[in-house]
């Protein structure tokens, strides 16, 4: 049986490698063999280890998507801490994800600063942002991390699902947003950079925010 080695895995952008039987000892060294500083994402459940080269479009809506959350928290002077794409495992779930981006907010000043976190000990982002361009988001893996909130975004629809007993739901409304109509505002904005400039677009959903909080 002919064993290939990680640095011999090459993923081309906009592509996905999928390893089945990967142990968590595995997982681990393949890890710390990628290193921070890489393109790919990974996600794991139970044995399945997913590698996926991310192409510039999802990149620039991901990035599109962390404003609006950013704008709308600010303006609303709520508190935020966000990881990025900070790798979240659960060994004894065997689950492991590294969303496009993700949010603290309940818990923003208890996870500001961290250099590690530990979700024994750790709670997990109340929000996480997947961009379902280059693969579709592993539900599985989030579910046992236990993140409350996710937005999917795919091509020019947001999808909002919550975790209640134990599964994904779809809302038409975010609880971490009230009253918002996330859907139809983030879909707007996203659709403003990719036909504008993001500084433009990010302007005007600015203004769209302030408007609402004022209209109250």
């Amino acid at each position: 049986m002919t064993t290939l080695q990680l640095q011999q895995i090459r993923v081309p952008e906009g592509q996905t490698v999928e390893i089945q039987d990967v142990s968590w000892s595995e997982l681990e060294d393949i890890l710390r063999d990628l290193g921070e500083t890489r393109n790919t994402r990974i996600a794991y459940s139970e044995g399945t280890l997913t590698i996926v080269a991310p192409m510039p479009a999802h990149e620039m809506d991901k990035a599109c998507i962390a404003r609006c959350v950013e704008v709308l928290l600010d303006e609303l002077e709520r508190d935020y801490t966000s990881y990025g794409s900070t790798t979240f495992k659960n060994e004894r779930m065997l689950k492991a994800v590294e969303p496009d981006d993700c949010f603290y907010l309940e818990y923003a000043d208890r996870m500001a600063g961290k250099q590690r976190i530990d979700l024994s000990v750790d709670p997990p982002p109340e929000l996480a942002i997947e961009i379902d361009l280059t693969s579709k988001t592993q539900l599985d893996a989030y579910l046992g991390l236990g993140v409350k909130e996710l937005w999917r975004f795919d091509g020019g629809r947001l999808r909002i699902d919550c975790l209640r007993d134990g599964k994904y739901v779809e809302m038409t409304e975010s609880p971490l947003f009230p009253g918002w109509p996330i859907k139809e505002a983030v879909e707007r904005y996203v659709q403003q950079a990719r036909s504008a400039n993001q500084r433009k677009a990010k302007k005007a959903f600015r203004q769209w925010v302030i408007a609402q909080i004022e209209g109250d």
